[in-house]
């Protein structure tokens, strides 16, 4: 398994697309204008707690107020809001916690209003980036994420990935963090310290309480409200969550990025430095160049096309996502129709997890599977789905089908779902739409795949343009479907057709239902 990141900037924006195995996975959009990335941390000023929701709402910066539950305060929010008093009168200069006198923790169960008044000062943390009508949702519970360990200040515990499962990496890696942790800081192991040694988890400690007494010195002059403490770029986020020993490539076509990528990567994996690359072709963009433009194309929608002729339907609801698999209008070597649908919902299993990541769904997604009778076959498709998922970082909770063959997923929304349209103004009509002309060359292909199983003879008429595209160039679209299927297709332009519109015709000349 080969893992390539595909980075394109512009003056307004940057993508980030991550490849596996030349397959789109992930896609994400980092805006010069975007002033609330998760982990982003912020003074500001509660503006009002409201006890019947037991949360306040807090000014950050944005057109709607930031909601702060109470279960989102942190144990230890009066230390953090002593600790923020005397820093702002500068009564504290050394930051490190050592010799800081913690208050009681708050009672779990409390209420808001017993904790927090109006115009208080507090320390919070973006946990989930504005989404339609909503206001950033934030945590005073802070923590600084690094390469190996999170840093959490006002705390004292140590806990290891649950995803770390030898018992004795997890016992080792628990004494090494205590033997290092200064005083009044809590850290979280991640998953990717399993097997690192005592220098690189310290290494990362120290890079992370450097960013925090940076923080801190800027709280005595900081306005209400103020960022004190950004996110890492988007670039050095997704390496520094995602990054691992199957990535092969790490293409860039601005320069500046560029440099950046390369010195975070020398910080976190200095012998994999030399995969990043500084991508200079003026002839071909980069997206292009990787493929990414047409999977961007096929892959967003309502309609999303799948190997055999089957295909996902998914509606969006603002309560929850729905994804209807179909089989479609395939042939198919299985002799009944149990194997018929456990082999699309397969298929779609694998579809599924990849579309949940691409286009960061969240919230809660309802499949409907193709019915199968056997419980099983249903097992297996429920074990294959949670395998699929495992990679994804979000956190998810899957079901297993309940007695209507639906499967329920609950995945974690923090930021807004990706959306690309992939309709385009229709040539033929001055008022209609089409699917994205690229769609149709997938769709020829695959009709074109299951008549040639019947069909030695096949002739095929579309527009010209589209006539064109299939057999200009050298190897040609037409060529290549013969090197697979060891069959020529004749193919007759037609003026009269319109864009996308196309008709498969036999020996006889007798069309051929698609």
């Amino acid at each position: 398994m080969n893992k390539e990141l595909i980075i394109r900037s512009s003056s307004d924006f940057v993508d980030f697309a991550l490849l596996k195995d030349g397959k789109l996975i992930e896609l994400h959009k980092e805006e010069e204008k975007s002033n609330f990335q998760v982990g982003d941390i912020f003074i500001a000023k509660i503006r009002k707690p409201v006890a019947g929701l037991n949360a306040a709402f807090v000014n950050v910066g944005f057109e709607k107020d930031a909601f702060l539950h109470y279960h989102d305060l942190g144990p230890n929010l009066a230390s953090q809001l002593k600790f923020i008093k005397l820093v702002s009168a500068g009564k504290i200069k050394d930051f490190s916690l050592k010799n800081f006198q913690f208050e009681k923790e708050i009672d779990k169960n409390g209420t808001i209003t017993d904790v927090i008044s109006a115009n208080q000062s507090v320390l919070v943390q973006v946990v989930k980036e504005p989404i339609s009508t909503k206001g950033p949702r934030i945590s005073a519970e802070l923590s600084l994420a690094g390469r190996f360990i999170v840093l959490v200040p006002f705390s004292d515990r140590v806990s290891i990935s649950q995803k770390i499962e030898d018992k004795k990496e997890k016992e080792r890696l628990k004494r090494l963090v205590q033997s290092v942790k200064p005083k009044g800081f809590g850290v979280i192991v991640r998953t990717v310290a399993e097997g690192k040694s005592t220098v690189e988890l310290e290494k990362d400690l120290q890079n992370l309480l450097s960013r925090w007494n940076a923080m801190c010195k800027k709280l005595p002059t900081a306005h209400h409200p103020s960022k004190v403490l950004g996110e890492l770029n988007r670039a050095s986020s997704i390496l520094r969550d995602v990054f691992n020993d199957t990535f092969s490539g790490i293409q860039i076509d601005d320069e500046e990025l560029y440099n950046q990528t390369k010195d975070y990567l020398q910080e976190i994996a200095p012998s994999k430095q030399s995969i990043v690359k500084f991508y200079q072709s003026k002839d071909t963009p980069i997206f292009e160049k990787y493929n990414i433009e047409r999977q961007i194309k096929t892959s967003f929608g309502k309609t999303v096309s799948m190997s055999k002729g089957a295909y996902l339907i998914i509606e969006h609801t603002e309560a929850l996502h729905v994804i209807d698999v179909n089989s479609g209008n395939r042939s198919n070597k299985a002799t009944n129709q149990e194997d018929t649908a456990m082999e699309v919902n397969m298929i779609a299993a694998a579809e599924i997890a990849r579309q949940l990541r691409l286009r960061d769904m969240g919230g809660i997604i309802v499949v409907d599977f193709i019915d199968m009778s056997n419980p099983e076959n249903r097992k297996v498709l429920f074990d294959f789905l949670r395998e699929e998922m495992s990679d994804d970082k979000a956190k998810h909770k899957i079901l297993p089908p309940s007695k209507f063959g639906l499967v329920q997923i609950t995945r974690q929304r923090v930021r807004p779902e990706v959306n690309i349209k992939t309709r385009e103004e229709d040539p033929n009509n001055e008022h209609g739409e089409i699917e994205a002309p690229i769609l149709i060359i997938d769709r020829i292909a695959s009709d074109l795949e299951r008549i040639l199983k019947t069909h030695n003879k096949v002739v095929l008429n579309v527009h010209p343009f589209v006539a064109a595209y299939l057999s200009k160039g050298f190897p040609s679209l037409r060529s290549r479907w013969f090197f697979e299927h060891k069959k020529w297709v004749k193919i007759i332009p037609r003026d009269a057709y319109t864009y996308l519109e196309y008709h498969f015709y036999d020996k006889k000349g007798n069309v051929i239902k698609e």
